[in-house]
């Protein structure tokens, strides 16, 4: 530091120096100047003089050669002192574009940074999409009948199916992809240890991130997060558990079970020590670590989790709660991976009580629930009960979008049957678009309808009803191809009002609409 701020200092008394040597140069340069005049003046004298003294005459012709000697010399130096501040100015100039040339290099590596991200980014986009692109490759490759077969074989596995299905909505307590519903709100944010407000812009980031499958974003930013909370707040904390159980449900995503379970129960015993045994976080954090060993196959270690996650809540909702009927079924799910069907019944049938008298019949909870207790009679072989509870479920989605059942408005199962009926009485069926506006209201589609459609068809074709399947089978395609569409529909709106405010033409949004249809 000495050094740094000595070196002006030591600049500015060198130049005051050789300003002070100049002027004083120049005075001398005068002096001398003067000096020849008079010695000039003088050797006319001597010259002119009736005595020529030879002695005077050297001594004054000496006197003038260091006369002229000194002139030369004073030249020199203030010659050289232009010359010494004509480089010192080149000097100045040159650090100037220096230090212009550091900024620029500075500037052009920060863009070849950024640029080199996007490249990246669009390294990855370009392989995901190829990725995609080659499984709809496949999938459109594959027959219609092979589909149905392979149906066929997923009702048959009686582990497969439960695993695949194995708890298919749980959006668990920190990790809510999707809005909850305004009606809901409230009794979920009281259900577990609710996000503080400093964590909840990484947390919406994390799960931005994990959702895109940017995982290399995603973790990064939650073990940033971990250091800098075990800095200020110490390990045991409730906000690391928090932190801890975000990072676990990415690396779940990621297929890292053992990272996430070290993780998981890391934050559950974190959350013991802090919130209490029976605090709905901890609730959570079990229910969480029992969904991350029954993806694994670990059955057995998963349902004393639930089980205490469910006692858990119990306690504190009450037993009538709608998230203990979440917790029901994740339960009911674990038992039918160990064939403890009189179990998972009760579960799923108490789960379907709550249901009902908290959210009424229309709600999505209990035609998911009706799904996965038919998926329990399937196992058992009990086809008629599997049977009726999907017949219950396309009923009660036709009823909630045509109205009342009659001889003009049937469910679809009904008008399947039918065909199947009259299948050898015109052997050419009237075509399905007759017998009703299902596939035409997209709005019936959803992944639980859509689900029961495939399950009741494949249960027809295995009792032999093809007309039948293949009627319920068209439908789930149709109703599906609708949703689709409307969805792009209304992507196209969305398009045409950005462009719009952004000032294009209308003519330009009918051509990008053009484009959009292509």
């Amino acid at each position: 530091m000495f050094v740094i701020h000595s070196l002006p200092e030591q600049t500015t008394m060198t130049q005051m120096a050789q300003e002070e040597i100049v002027s004083n140069t120049k005075t001398v340069m005068q002096g001398l100047e003067a000096l020849r005049v008079e010695h000039v003046t003088l050797m006319n004298n001597l010259a002119e003089g009736s005595k020529n003294d030879p002695d005077k005459m050297e001594i004054v012709r000496k006197n003038m050669e260091n006369i002229e000697l000194g002139l030369s010399e004073a030249q020199v130096i203030v010659m050289l002192f232009a010359h010494l501040q004509n480089i010192e100015a080149e000097k100045q100039k040159l650090r100037t574009q220096v230090k212009r040339l550091c900024q620029e290099n500075v500037w052009l590596r920060d863009e070849l940074a950024i640029t080199q991200q996007k490249l990246q980014a669009s390294e990855q986009s370009v392989a995901q999409l190829e990725e995609e692109k080659k499984h709809l490759e496949f999938m459109a490759s594959v027959k219609k009948y092979d589909e149905i077969q392979e149906n066929e074989d997923h009702l048959e596995k009686s582990r497969t199916d439960p695993v695949v299905e194995l708890f298919p909505e749980d959006e668990t307590e920190e990790r809510n992809m999707s809005p909850t519903p305004p009606n809901q709100f409230a009794n979920h944010a009281n259900a577990g240890y609710e996000i503080p407000a400093r964590l909840r812009t990484l947390h919406n980031l994390v799960i931005q991130y994990a959702s895109q499958g940017r995982y290399e974003v995603a973790v990064p930013l939650c073990k940033q997060a971990l250091e800098d909370l075990e800095k200020t707040s110490g390990h045991d904390h409730p906000d690391v558990a928090t932190m801890l159980n975000i990072l676990a449900l990415v690396y779940r995503d990621q297929n890292k079970y053992k990272e996430a379970a070290n993780l998981l129960n890391d934050a559950l015993t974190i959350r013991e020590k802090t919130l209490g045994e029976n605090h709905p976080a901890v609730a959570a954090t079990l229910n969480n670590l029992a969904v991350l060993y029954g993806k694994r196959g670990k059955y057995k270690d998963a349902e004393p989790l639930c089980k205490r996650a469910l006692e858990i809540r119990e306690n504190v909702l009450g037993k009538s709660h709608p998230d203990v009927a979440k917790q029901l079924n994740n339960l009911a799910l674990l038992c039918q991976n160990q064939a403890k069907y009189e179990e998972v019944e009760m579960y799923y049938k108490r789960a379907l009580e709550i249901y009902e008298m908290k959210l009424g019949g229309d709600d999505p909870n209990v035609a998911k629930t009706l799904n996965n207790l038919a998926s329990c009679y399937l196992k058992q072989g009990k086809y008629k009960e599997a049977e009726m509870l999907y017949k219950e479920v396309l009923t009660r989605a036709h009823e909630r979008e045509f109205g009342a059942i009659n001889g003009e408005n049937k469910p679809i199962w009904q008008v399947a049957e039918e065909r199947e009926e009259n299948k050898l009485k015109n052997r050419e069926n009237t075509p399905y678009g007759e017998y009703g506006g299902w596939h035409k209201a997209a709005k019936v589609d959803s992944p639980t309808v859509t689900t029961t459609l495939k399950n009741l068809g494949a249960l027809y074709r295995r009792q032999g009803k093809y007309e039948a399947a293949d009627t319920l089978e068209d439908c789930a395609l149709r109703s599906k191809k609708e949703a689709l569409d409307l969805v792009k529909q209304s992507k196209v709106l969305a398009d045409d009002n950005k462009r719009q405010k952004s000032g294009h033409s209308k003519e330009e949004n009918e051509d990008h609409n053009k484009r959009v249809h292509k």
